[in-house]
């Protein structure tokens, strides 16, 4: 069976990320983090925006241990917009396009905003944390919304870090 392989790259291709296996999953975050980063990040010059036309910020997860930044480690820039917040926003500085979010309290994936993927993307699982909407009854149907986290996406993290423990 051959192994998935993706890449990410910034918009000016100095900045390359090579993602070996599949995704853990693909959703869009409506939180209010998540929606108050991409305001930060559209403050950038040039900006490059990530939210979607519903305040939602589309993104695949992927194991941390399955990345590798493979070109331009040295354009990467970590924006933190919060300080209570455990996420950072890892942008390529070379041309102001955010990357991933990296967790400091040690998640065992990161996320990749999904407009940075070359060539074929993963299809949209669920929308998650649309109680931070004013009106989430305006989101399409497909993917499915939740106002919090699917049993799916939870089921998906829990699998994905116990074959990281058993180094699979």
């Amino acid at each position: 069976m051959p192994i998935d392989t993706f890449l990410v790259e910034c918009s000016c291709g100095q900045v390359a990320v090579e993602l070996v296996g599949a995704p853990i999953y693909c959703t869009v975050c409506h939180c209010d983090d998540c929606q108050f980063a991409a305001d930060e990040l559209a403050k950038l010059l040039p900006p490059e925006p990530v939210m979607d036309q519903f305040l939602g910020t589309p993104y695949v997860l992927h194991r941390n241990d399955r990345y590798a930044v493979v070109r331009g480690q040295e354009h990467l820039h970590p924006y933190k917009f919060r300080v209570k917040s455990p996420t950072s926003r890892i942008v390529a500085a070379c041309c102001n396009s955010p990357l991933f979010v990296t967790f400091e309290n040690s998640q065992h994936w990161i996320s990749l905003y999904r407009q940075r993927f070359v060539g074929e993307t993963p299809a949209l699982q669920s929308r998650i944390a649309t109680k931070f909407l004013k009106d989430p009854s305006s989101l399409p149907t497909d993917p499915p919304a939740y106002k919090s986290f699917p049993l799916k996406l939870v089921f998906r993290l829990l699998v994905s870090r116990l074959q990281m423990i058993i180094g699979r």
